[in-house]
């Protein structure tokens, strides 16, 4: 008679509680997100990290303005190479898909301005990033970025418009 007891409740309560679909933790931040705020210009940076990071295409196309540009040096040929948004999106697809991890710190903050409406920033910071294309084809880049930033509005997100790099390979 006594298990009969001990059992029915234990049935009861065991009834009602799935333990493979266990409740909704409600105590987490939903709030909170590893992106940041590309209202921000160090929201942008966080942004870009994030894409180099994880490899995402898709946050990286967001950082990028329509009328994006990249320009660096070609050492070997002695001249200057520029490239827009198309070609940008298409080298770094390339870049994602052909490395086995890829690692963005960016460092101090050379200089920075923006103009008195708070839509147009210039933004000068050195970087280290590490490409692993295998355990032993490493790649390690330190250098500038310059930046040319644009919105549309004091509240409206960071795009990146113009992107030099001012690397030494």
């Amino acid at each position: 008679m006594m298990p009969r007891l001990i059992i029915v409740p234990m049935l009861l309560l065991f009834s009602s509680c799935n333990p493979f679909a266990p409740g909704l933790d409600e105590s987490l931040d939903t709030g909170s997100s590893i992106l940041g705020d590309a209202a921000t210009i160090d929201g942008v940076f966080q942004n870009m990290k994030y894409a180099y990071t994880f490899r995402d295409t898709t946050i990286y196309g967001q950082l990028l303005n329509s009328e994006f540009s990249f320009v660096f040096r070609d050492y070997d040929r002695g001249i200057e190479v520029t490239w827009g948004r198309d070609e940008e999106m298409q080298t770094t697809r390339g870049l994602f898909q052909n490395v086995q991890r890829l690692d963005l710190v960016w460092n101090n903050i050379v200089a920075l301005s923006t103009d008195s409406l708070n839509t147009q920033a210039s933004v000068s910071r050195n970087f280290n990033l590490t490409v692993t294309f295998n355990p032993s084809d490493i790649i390690r880049v330190d250098g500038y970025a310059t930046l040319a930033l644009a919105r549309s509005g004091a509240e409206r997100p960071w795009q990146i418009v113009r992107w030099r790099d001012e690397s030494n390979f």
